[in-house]
């Protein structure tokens, strides 16, 4: 389908929004008018979403979310929304239709994600540090009244063995990734002791649950973060990981690229160029997680007094790489060298997480 905007984000025209009314009723109920049609357009993503102009001149964007679980996942998203105004800068909440899994929002214009900021290298040093702000923001926020239910994520029960359900529609890739987790027993018990060593009570604040560099918004000259359809009262280290995992990610994607420009046409790498790449590009990204971690210490100083914060931190970085790895592999029929070089690159933080704090940038102090 034709892009509908000069955005960097490609976006298409809704082929969708007709067969969906509750969406009308939705954004004529909060007064906003409805969407003109030619105005309409939507981006790829795991829920159905529309952004657009109203016939009462409103810039609005519209999510209806999916799944059987939608209906929990959007009462948390929601939950968030109404601390708008603590210091937590979100896209603003103008109105949900709970019984079709429908929320509308303030479009945000010319928005950017992080993650399109960091391919363009204009997610700086100076935006991390706001990052780890907002991030700190949110675990700031009182916990009560936040989903109390364990994450899902690292599911230890798909290391014993995968559900017939998710077997028979998985690709060849993933069986492979997941029959090289579930041999790994060194691996098996790090991912089990991750859970076991989550804090509960006091330890515990709202975390975001799904943070990836896509859900920082940049809008004018302010971050916004995004998607608070996993947040839940938890462990503050899974969101420290899962950003420092993301630039681990991108070190690791740019491995083959990096090599490609530095050896002669035809000839492969070996494995000690392989890793000595994959060092310089892991270096090249750490004073992003550093200044992530100072904006986020600027906010919540006294995190550190949990000992083991950073810890935990640098092994969820490792299971994000794997998380990252097993989504790339559900969309392929063989592993990859890089997917497997990068899922070794996990299995080292996750078995050995001490050792490699101060490599991703995850121990700087106030």
């Amino acid at each position: 389908m034709p892009p509908t905007s000069t955005s960097p984000r490609v976006q298409y025209r809704s082929t969708e929004l007709e067969t969906v009314p509750a969406v009308d009723r939705l954004l004529r109920g909060l007064g906003l008018g409805g969407f003109e049609e030619d105005s309409v357009t939507s981006v790829l993503g795991r829920n159905d979403n529309w952004s657009g102009r109203t016939d009462r001149g409103r810039r609005v964007f519209v999510k209806r979310l999916l799944d059987a679980d939608r209906d929990r996942r959007l009462e948390r998203s929601l939950h968030v929304e109404r601390h708008a105004g603590s210091g937590l800068r979100t896209p603003r909440l103008l109105g949900a239709d709970p019984a079709e899994a429908l929320a509308a929002f303030e479009f945000l214009p010319d928005a950017r994600t992080g993650a399109e900021l960091a391919l363009d290298e204009e997610m700086t040093d100076e935006r991390c540090r706001e990052a780890g702000a907002l991030v700190a923001v949110l675990h700031s926020l009182p916990v009560g009244g936040f989903d109390d239910s364990p994450h899902p994520l690292p599911p230890v029960q798909g290391l014993e063995a995968l559900s017939l359900a998710h077997w028979t529609v998985a690709s060849q890739a993933e069986l492979q990734m997941w029959g090289l987790l579930q041999r790994d027993a060194e691996l098996v018990t790090a991912l089990h002791a991750l859970r076991s060593r989550e804090p509960a009570g006091p330890g515990r604040t709202p975390v975001h649950g799904d943070l990836r560099l896509d859900q920082f918004l940049l809008s004018g000259d302010r971050l916004h973060l995004s998607d608070f359809e996993e947040t839940r009262a938890g462990d503050p280290a899974r969101d420290l990981g899962a950003f420092a995992g993301e630039w681990l990610f991108l070190a690791a994607a740019a491995i083959p690229v990096t090599l490609a420009g530095d050896l002669p046409l035809g000839r492969a790498a070996d494995h000690a160029q392989v890793v000595a790449t994959g060092t310089r590009e892991v270096a090249a990204r750490r004073p992003r997680v550093a200044a992530f971690c100072r904006g986020y210490l600027d906010v919540r100083p006294r995190a550190l007094e949990d000992a083991g914060l950073l810890e935990r931190a640098t092994a969820f970085a490792g299971w994000h790489m794997l998380d990252r790895m097993l989504a790339a592999a559900a969309k392929a029929n063989r592993l990859s060298p890089v997917t497997r070089a990068a899922a070794g690159i996990g299995r080292g933080l996750l078995i050995s997480p001490a050792e490699f704090t101060s490599t991703l940038g995850l121990d700087v102090t106030p």
